[in-house]
């Protein structure tokens, strides 16, 4: 009986993620007041398995579910909502359906970019700082509207801060009435997580684990703004920037294959590099960006150009 859709590999996923989670609930027990030092180590472990997560296991998760059980697909999809501080089958919707669909488009005139988070605001890619950090605080706002929605509002299919979600459920009702359950359940265990979490230490909880919530999501942010910026997202083979350090690419599961993952979002992390020798001839014809560094640092390569404003002067 297969036990894994795509590759056994992905078992080093799962164990990462339940690693996530017996960390988290070590760190939480083995507080014991508050020192500077504790502090920062706490922020800091909490903010990079957080990142990780958001950005490797949760998001490759979104596009290939890892097992051919359902039952154990929910499962995964709960237990990282609990550790990255939303829901996995919210991040499918706005990423999979939404981001993947629109890929960073420029969002040119009244209404503005229709993948919802795109780098581009008219035309023009918006400042690192208003992506990351007040995107983050937006972010975070919302993942504890829709964690209150989840818990008192049962008569409504989807929260306020769900604008757009109707849009990007299955059209199939039997597929969507899913899809609304998984996203429930998702938020659920995520505000049931953090009442434990405040349970066992209130202090822990405030000082740590909400700000190192925080910011991972400005890191994500930061990451997913470099993997755009700069490129072209009307051109299939140039819409992203690629990185392909060996050493970065075999921790991260590949994440630095950007560009060959937006050619296609339902290729298994394990086979992109295959991806790029299957598109070589046409990845090699375009004016792309190819980064000297990971896309979370990307800020240190200065010489990127804008292709975009480029383009606009033909």
């Amino acid at each position: 009986m297969a036990i894994w859709k795509y590759s056994a590999w992905d078992a080093v996923m799962f164990i990462l993620s339940i690693s996530h989670t017996v960390a988290t609930v070590t760190l939480v027990m083995y507080w014991d007041h508050f020192t500077i030092m504790g502090w920062l180590v706490n922020i800091v472990l909490l903010t990079l398995m957080t990142t990780y997560n958001i950005i490797v296991i949760s998001h490759f998760f979104t596009h290939t579910p890892w097992f051919v059980s359902r039952v154990m697909n929910m499962f995964v999809s709960i237990l990282n909502s609990m550790n990255i501080g939303q829901s996995v089958q919210s991040y499918h919707l706005s990423h999979v359906r939404n981001h993947h669909k629109y890929n960073n488009d420029r969002g040119v005139g009244e209404n503005g970019p229709l993948d919802t988070s795109s780098t581009f605001i008219n035309g023009e890619h918006s400042t690192l700082w208003y992506y990351s950090v007040l995107g983050a605080a937006s972010t975070f706002y919302n993942s504890f509207v829709r964690m209150c929605w989840s818990l008192f509002i049962w008569h409504k299919p989807l929260s306020k801060a769900d604008k757009g979600y109707e849009k990007l459920l299955s059209n199939a009702r039997t597929s969507k009435i899913k899809e609304l359950w998984q996203l429930r359940l998702d938020r659920l265990f995520q505000a049931g997580w953090i009442i434990i979490l405040f349970t066992l230490s209130w202090e822990w909880a405030l000082f740590c684990y909400l700000p190192s919530l925080y910011f991972a999501f400005v890191l994500v942010n930061i990451q997913n703004y470099y993997e755009h910026y700069g490129a072209q997202p009307e051109n299939r083979f140039a819409n992203s920037v690629s990185y392909y350090g060996r050493i970065y690419n075999l921790f991260m599961f590949n994440d630095g294959y950007h560009q060959e993952h937006h050619i296609s979002g339902g290729t298994h992390w394990k086979l992109l590099p295959d991806l790029r020798r299957k598109y070589s001839t046409q990845l090699a014809a375009q004016k792309r960006i190819i980064s000297p560094v990971p896309a979370i640092l990307g800020f240190l390569h200065r010489r990127r150009s804008l292709l975009h404003r480029a383009i606009r002067q033909k």
